[in-house]
């Protein structure tokens, strides 16, 4: 059983690949992104960045580039550190952490490759669904492989005709028999096609979000996969290391006993889960950035122009600095949301939402400035710089957009 205890002992044990020289300087620098965590913290954030270089860094440029499916190998490498079920319940094998551990995890991996990091964080909010509202009978059946990351899962809210209004999706779920039948589709799914368990939300009762229910849809189940299909696959600025498909749903057969807690509660379910996936979206958006900022540091260095680096020039240094300023301050407030769902605040959601405005925004201008310090190099895939920027683009619209969560934001300020 994978627990906390493991992927601290993989910090003290595992073999590390040499760190990049900037890597190096940022980690004992005013961007150090250990800087007031504990011993223990510390350690899960320096092991979760070597995974990432180790791991994940060989392959970002050519899952980028080549769009290809996400390696399942790389996901069970995940799996054995306890990213697979970084909150989960220790009983199915999950890692029984904190939130605030999973944004250390997710904004580390993030140094790296933002996309895969990304879909990792997804599996976990499905995850989260079916670990703190499923039956034991559900949690016993999927979490174990869940976990481990044998199997992968997506979370299946958005739809054509609902995206921010998602309390009025359109898709149906009808009782037959010993069955529920499934009937609609799900858009911009991640790793749709590619998973084998689908957290769905359906309407079960009336119009609103209380009309709404959870279902467990097992992509392997013989039943099942005869009303599921899926659409293309979607062409897309960023995120290119996972695909995203539609999930669409024909007279879909799923056990009766696939229901996720109670009829009625999906909706509640659902927004529970984006409370902490906003926080893991906005911490990937800190990591992203804190790879740009490095690069950045190491390029500007190096780079000569009239006779000298351009990090001599003060307007560089000036740059460099309102950069380091936001990748702090959004740091800080991400970690603050993440310590607050940690503790239950009844102020949590709201400032989730806050943390998602501030680091998805600042952090996207860090990277873009950090493409304009490369000049011309920045806009070839070459360097890295510029994924980081294309992959931290579509922060600022999924998890709910930052209308959205200004919106949340405002209504919390006003009650």
């Amino acid at each position: 059983m994978l627990a906390r205890s493991a992927l601290l002992s993989a910090s003290r044990s595992a073999a590390r690949p040499a760190a990049r020289p900037m890597a190096a300087r940022a980690m004992s620098s005013i961007i150090d992104p250990t800087m007031g965590l504990t011993e223990e913290q510390c350690q899960i954030f320096e092991t979760s960045r070597a995974f990432a270089k180790a791991e994940m860094g060989p392959r970002a440029y050519e899952l980028d580039m080549k769009e290809t499916e996400l390696p399942r190998d790389l996901f069970k490498a995940a799996g054995e550190l306890g990213f697979g079920g970084v909150y989960a319940d220790p009983d199915f094998g999950g890692a029984g952490m904190t939130r605030m551990d999973a944004a250390l995890i997710f904004e580390a991996l993030s140094t790296v490759d933002v996309s895969t990091s990304a879909f990792i964080s997804i599996h976990n909010m499905a995850l989260y669904i079916l670990d703190s509202f499923g039956s034991q009978e559900l949690k016993q059946k999927y979490l174990p492989s869940l976990t481990t990351m044998d199997h992968v899962a997506s979370y299946c809210l958005t739809e054509p005709g609902a995206g921010s209004d998602a309390g009025n999706l359109a898709t149906t779920a009808k009782r037959d028999g010993k069955n529920w039948k499934l009937n609609g589709s799900k858009q911009f799914i991640s790793n749709a096609g590619g998973s084998d368990i689908y957290i769905v939300m359906a309407r079960t009762g009336g119009p609103g979000p209380s009309g709404i229910s959870a279902f467990v849809v097992d992509a392997n189940d013989a039943v099942t996969k005869k009303g599921l299909s899926f659409g293309k696959k979607e062409r897309k600025v960023g995120w290119n290391s996972q695909p995203t498909r539609a999930v669409i749903m024909e007279d879909m057969l799923i056990p009766a006993e696939n229901l996720i807690g109670e009829e009625g509660k999906g909706f509640k379910y659902a927004m529970k889960a984006l409370d902490g996936g906003r926080v893991n979206i906005a911490a990937s958006s800190v990591g992203g950035a804190q790879g740009a900022l490095e690069t950045t540091l190491d390029y500007v260095g190096q780079r000569k122009q009239f006779g000298k680096t351009i990090s001599t020039f003060q307007n560089t240094q000036f740059r460099l600095a309102e950069m380091a300023t936001a990748l702090t301050s959004s740091r800080l407030m991400v970690r603050h949301a993440a310590t607050l769902l940690d503790e239950g605040s009844p102020m949590a959601p709201a400032v989730c939402a806050m943390a998602k405005i501030e680091a998805t925004e600042k952090c996207f201008d860090i990277c873009d400035q950090a493409m304009q310090l490369h000049g011309g190099y920045g806009y070839l895939r070459e360097y890295t710089v510029q994924q980081f920027q294309r992959d931290l683009r579509v922060h600022r619209i999924l998890e709910g957009t930052n209308e959205i969560m200004r919106l949340i934001v405002g209504r919390e300020l006003l009650k």
